[in-house]
């Protein structure tokens, strides 16, 4: 038990109740629109603690919320067939990343983390609508998810460019919403074993980031609730707006 509390004791209550409330914000938000958890928490923690630090607290309501998300919609064998190649691109990618660059605490660590938090907030707001063709799937998905491996390496952040991609895929719905799971949960297990490797993903931080699931689960019951009962087209626009503000303040500020 003291080693579950040890890292909240060490930051204080201040800190402790930003960590608390950033995770059942990001709940939230990923029970409203599907999606938003780590990144989300990688923003608000960035402005007071590394992206190490960060990056270590998600691992867990992020691994077991993308699961969650992931074992609905009975498409996963189809999505694992059409899918593997960007997603074995993205594991190995972000493990070497993380061996390359490293999600550490140095000057242009929050910059990165910024400057990805906008690019995606942008393409939220204003960016095309793809359509891609079947054929060109064979070698852009590995690219995709070389891409995405070292922004994820390099940010913690793991939906750019893989939303984009994916969203140009044309799925339905339900295939949507579990590939996004399936690309997430990929996600955050290639960066539990990067930042594990670099001796960031000790007993303490495990404990530290269990605890931050009740908060996150609670958060995305709301979340969940509030969907069926305010404009999920909205909410995802002032989201962005948020997000995108949020990733300008970091990238300028650091």
């Amino acid at each position: 038990m003291t080693s579950l509390l040890s890292f909240y004791q060490d930051i204080g209550p201040t800190m402790t109740l930003l960590v608390v409330l950033t995770f059942v914000l990001a709940g939230a938000v990923k029970g409203v629109i599907g999606l938003g958890l780590p990144t989300v928490a990688m923003g608000l923690l960035g402005l007071a603690m590394s992206p190490t630090q960060a990056a270590a607290l998600l691992i867990v309501p992020s691994t077991l919320t993308n699961l969650w998300q992931l074992a609905s919609g009975g498409h996963l064998r189809a999505l694992l067939h059409r899918l593997w190649p960007m997603l074995v691109a993205i594991f190995f990618a972000t493990l070497l990343g993380s061996a390359w660059l490293g999600i550490d605490s140095g000057p242009w660590a929050a910059h990165a983390l910024g400057g990805a938090l906008l690019v995606y907030a942008l393409y939220g707001l204003i960016g095309p609508e793809l359509r891609l063709n079947p054929v060109r799937e064979t070698w852009l998905g590995p690219l995709c998810g070389l891409l995405t491996g070292l922004v994820t390496a390099a940010t913690g952040v793991f939906v750019i460019p893989a939303v984009p991609y994916l969203q140009s895929l044309r799925l339905s719905r339900d295939e949507m919403v579990q590939a996004l799971g399936l690309s997430f949960t990929v996600s955050t297990l290639a960066l539990a074993l990067g930042l594990a490797s670099q001796d960031v993903l000790g007993a303490q931080a495990l404990g530290a980031s269990l605890l931050v699931l009740v908060p996150a689960l609670l958060g995305m019951l709301g979340g969940q609730w509030l969907r069926q009962r305010i404009s999920a087209a909205l909410f995802k626009r002032c989201f962005f707006i948020g997000l995108g503000v949020l990733g300008a303040h970091l990238l300028v500020n650091g």
